[in-house]
């Protein structure tokens, strides 16, 4: 479930008092925005760990701390006297032609625009804002008025959260129930759409849990009680205490002080991964150099991690060839099959409803990530649009597990034992998104082989209903569901994440090949065998050719340059290894699935469109599935030689455990993007 729990440290920071919060914003803010303009580019220097006339380092560098502040200053400057309520603030990337213009020159003089897109509340409008940085101007300012609303604030979550605290019905609730008010913890989830014509107001639900001997708060949910807040209003705009249902026990759900295990002398916490030279990787700015790889990593606070930029050097050509452009998380979608009173609404989008970037949270070293790993910090914005540093959100390490690049035992020559292996060495990008009871462990792994492999853990909590069942015997009735503890049901649930892969296979002009294995019969006889199977190889023109629900055929995916060949006249390229065929089971006509119909496939190519980064829609809370991939799709655009975007989406349908119970041990699932005759040879010897 997702709703966004104690919400890193940007909810910590937030000033409870939101009357001392604005007296203080009144008196000081209007000094320190004067104050910060006359010395701007005097703090942008100190911010910035190179020399850079520009204030950063890369025109894809996500937005310093004194842009973000600069950002504000200028649209509260366009709206005096008016409450602008900041949902996003991000990079609004220059034209490619720009970009590969300014890193083909060792010493730019001219760097391109710098400009930020901003998505802000006005006067309970929406409000699309593109900010020129260079000018301290507003270039565009659009209200949008169609279905769906931005991601919802940390601050405006919080705030909400303690409505009901002082709402009588509510307390009267918990007193019915033997409950301390003292214990109760209430938390957000989004309310979706369900055919509704339209929804005139923002709003969430509130759910809430019982803490009372536990930190677990997920295990201990208030069942039977609906509260809906009108965000724009911020006040409960409905109360329904439907039922009473015993709340789980408090015993077993502590993780932080787990019982000793009787027979396990293994201890883990002391180990340590060394490197006495130090990281062979390079960090120059956000441009990462290792082996042959060379990249650029960056935070989004709705992205999370985004790689750009992604190329490899070839020894025989004695360059760098581009293999990625841009990459990045577009959405994570997790509906739940609990079709309850309380719950059938809980289908969640995790990155356009809450932000996957934005519920990151700070890393621990020798814990989330080892004790060689580097660390880059995250800017966002808080409602009021004042930025604030998001500590050690992304690490940087190298990865040494004893795992084999390639080896050969050679046994055949007369008298001779040759033996050669390669250790298989990689370099990881690692961010950790918790978005409410779930953390998302999302790795980005370049290995020498050429090899881009992407993987994600899932962890964290169950989300969990409360019910009247003590053992499996008794349930007679549909439960949605596993007893995963007394009282305690583990809700079946999907996760489906998709990745955005705007592809740059040596060159921008690419064209999507599927390769299918087709089995044919032996005929007049010409072997003893009976079948063999042989590759059938179709190019992709339009986007309908390219939707790929997997499991459905034996076939490879490849992206090819067809405008350039290897010596012996193969096709260069970079083939998908999908790690999941999983493919949701909603038909096509239920609201979550047509909210979410990009999941329909697993894999869609589209012609890259700089309007079209985020699968589900720019405005994805209450939206209707009308500005989404699947959508755009139908468009069906020419894709071949062209400059293609690659969408693929791993799945999980989880069916919980009570080894689930009472923290997950993470699943993981992956996907690897794997040079397919883009070099001449195995360039990987030595």
């Amino acid at each position: 479930m997702h709703l966004v729990t104690f919400r890193n440290h940007l909810i910590l920071k937030f000033i409870d008092s939101q009357v001392t919060c604005n007296f203080l914003i009144a008196r000081i803010m209007p000094l320190f925005f004067k104050i910060s303009h006359l010395f701007l580019l005097l703090f942008v220097s100190t911010l910035s760990s190179s020399s850079s006339p520009f204030g950063y380092n890369h025109p894809l560098d996500s937005l310093t701390l004194s842009e973000l502040t600069q950002v504000k200053t200028i649209v509260k400057k366009s709206y005096l006297l008016i409450n602008v309520t900041f949902h996003y603030v991000g990079l609004n990337e220059p034209e490619k032609p720009l970009v590969l213009s300014w890193i083909s020159i060792n010493h730019p003089t001219k760097n391109p625009p710098r400009e930020a897109i901003v998505i802000t509340r006005i006067d309970q409008k929406t409000h699309e804002i593109i900010v020129d940085l260079s000018s301290d101007s507003i270039l565009s300012d659009k209200i949008y008025d169609g279905h769906g609303y931005p991601m919802l604030t940390s601050q405006e979550q919080n705030v909400a959260e303690k409505l009901p605290f002082t709402y009588q019905p509510f307390i009267s609730s918990i007193e019915k129930r033997g409950l301390r008010l003292k214990e109760v913890v209430c938390q957000s989830s989004t309310v979706g759409w369900y055919g509704e014509k339209r929804k005139s107001n923002r709003m969430i639900k509130l759910i809430c849990y019982y803490l009372d001997g536990t930190v677990n708060l997920y295990m201990r949910p208030i069942e039977g009680i609906t509260i809906v807040v009108g965000l724009d209003q911020m006040k409960i705009t409905s109360y329904l205490d439907r039922l009473m249902v015993p709340v789980p026990k408090a015993d077993g759900t502590d993780y932080i002080e787990p019982k000793p295990r009787a027979r396990s002398n293994l201890q883990l916490d002391g180990k340590r991964i060394m490197q006495p030279d130090g990281p062979t990787f390079n960090l120059d700015g956000n441009t990462v150099r290792w082996a042959d790889w060379k990249f650029h990593v960056d935070y989004d606070m709705r992205a999370g991690i985004i790689i750009s930029l992604a190329s490899i050097f070839d020894d025989d050509k004695g360059e760098f060839r581009s293999v990625l452009y841009r990459g990045f998380i577009s959405e994570v979608f997790v509906p739940y099959m609990d079709l309850s009173e309380d719950w059938y609404d809980r289908t969640f989008f995790d990155a356009g409803e809450f932000g996957f970037g934005l519920s990151a949270v700070e890393l621990q070293a020798s814990k989330d990530c080892p004790e060689n790993a580097k660390f880059l910090d995250g800017y966002s914005i808080y409602q009021d649009g004042t930025p604030g540093k998001m500590p050690n959100v992304i690490c940087i390490f190298e990865r040494y597990s004893g795992d084999i690049m390639w080896r050969h035992t050679e046994l055949a020559i007369p008298g001779e034992v040759i033996a050669k292996v390669k250790p298989a060495v990689s370099l990881v990008v690692r961010m950790v998104s918790t978005v409410g009871n779930y953390d998302y462990i999302t790795d980005y792994e370049f290995k020498q082989s050429g090899s881009i492999k992407v993987t994600v853990g899932l962890t964290g909590m169950l989300e969990v209903r409360g019910s009247i069942y003590t053992h499996n015997d008794q349930i007679t009735e549909e439960a949605y569901g596993t007893l995963v503890a007394e009282n305690t049901l583990g809700a079946y649930h999907d996760n489906f994440l998709t990745f955005h892969l705007d592809l740059y296979v040596d060159g921008h002009e690419n064209s999507f090949v599927k390769n299918n294995l087709k089995t044919s019969r032996v005929i007049n006889k010409s072997s003893p065998r009976k079948r063999y199977w042989t590759v059938v190889s179709e190019t992709a023109k339009t986007e309908s050719d390219a939707r790929i629900q997997l499991g459905s055929g034996a076939l490879e995916m490849v992206a090819v340059n067809p405008n350039k060949k290897t010596n012996l006249g193969n096709k260069i390229g970079y083939y998908l290894i999908p790690g999941s065929a999983t493919g949701p089971l909603l038909s096509d006509d239920d609201y979550p699935q047509i909210r979410g119909g990009f999941t329909k496939y697993n894999v869609w190519v589209t012609p890259y469109n700089k309007s079209e980064k985020w699968e589900g829609g720019l405005y994805t809370d209450q939206s209707h599935g009308d500005d989404t991939l699947a959508m755009w799709s139908l468009m069906d655009r020419e894709i071949d030689n062209k400059d293609i975007v690659l969408w693929y989406t791993l799945g999980v349908h989880h069916v919980p455990k009570q080894e689930d119970f009472p923290v997950m041990p993470t699943l993981s699932t992956s996907f690897e993007l794997r040079p397919t005759n883009f070099f001449q040879h195995n360039p990987f010897l030595y």
